[in-house]
Formats: structure tokens, C-alpha cells, sequence
């Protein structure tokens, strides 16, 4: 099992950018899939970005252009470049460590993925 552990929130402006990142430990980027979720209160979670072991990568269609999900092996960290940030953007995101092997329409399901982070609070003003 790992840890994931998220930093990098906080608030920004209408168009501007955040980069959250993900320490997780003991990191094995050759035995999970990493993905970015995020949840607003009253609302279910949802995927945003994620990751393989292979760096394939696959993104919600309401972020895509404007997020990158990356990993750095090295430093044991996952990281979500979110640019051109807008107020629907707000929420808590978090990071989560899923088996190595998902199905493809399975890779933005929260119930793909068991290893969960705390969470980091985004806010978007406009």
C-alpha cells in the first residue's frame, strides 16, 4: 500500500494556474496507476487526470488543454499542471493510487482506485 500526500492548493484568480503535487510513499511507479480526483460539496467525486505506469495519460474532457498530470519517479511525486483555471475548477482534489492494470474506460473511476490522499482545496474566483 502507499501514502499519497497532496500539496499545492490554494486560490487563484479567474485564467490563472496552480500546480499541485503528490508525494507518495513507498512510491513504485511500475506497480500503480496514479490519478487526480476532485469533489465539490452535495456533488460525487470525479476524475480528472491520470496516470500509468507507462505514462499513458487520459484527462475528463472538461479539463483537457488545460491540465497535465506528470510523474516524476525520482523525486517519488505526481504532479497536476492546471492552467487557464476558471471558478468551476474549485474544489478539493484529490490523489490516488489504483492497480497497475485498469481497464481503459475505468481509468477516471473513483472505485478503480482504494489509496487516497487527504486532499488539497483549489479555489477559482472570478
Amino acid at each position: 500500500q502507499v501514502q499519497p500526500v497532496e500539496s499545492g492548493g490554494g486560490s487563484v484568480q479567474s485564467g490563472g494556474s496552480l500546480r499541485l503535487s503528490c508525494s507518495v510513499s513507498p512510491y513504485n511507479p511500475t506497480k500503480y496507476t496514479m490519478a487526480w480526483f476532485r469533489q465539490v460539496p452535495g456533488k460525487e467525486r470525479e476524475g480528472v487526470a491520470v496516470i500509468t505506469s507507462v505514462d499513458t495519460t487520459d484527462y475528463a474532457d472538461f479539463v483537457k488543454g488545460r491540465f497535465t498530470i506528470s510523474q516524476d519517479n525520482a523525486k517519488n511525486t505526481v504532479f497536476l499542471q492546471m492552467n487557464s483555471l476558471v471558478p468551476n475548477d474549485t474544489a478539493m482534489y484529490y490523489c490516488a493510487a489504483g492497480p497497475l492494470l485498469l481497464p481503459r474506460l475505468a481509468l477516471l473511476l473513483p472505485t478503480s482506485f482504494n489509496q487516497w490522499g487527504q486532499g488539497t482545496q483549489v479555489t477559482v474566483s472570478s
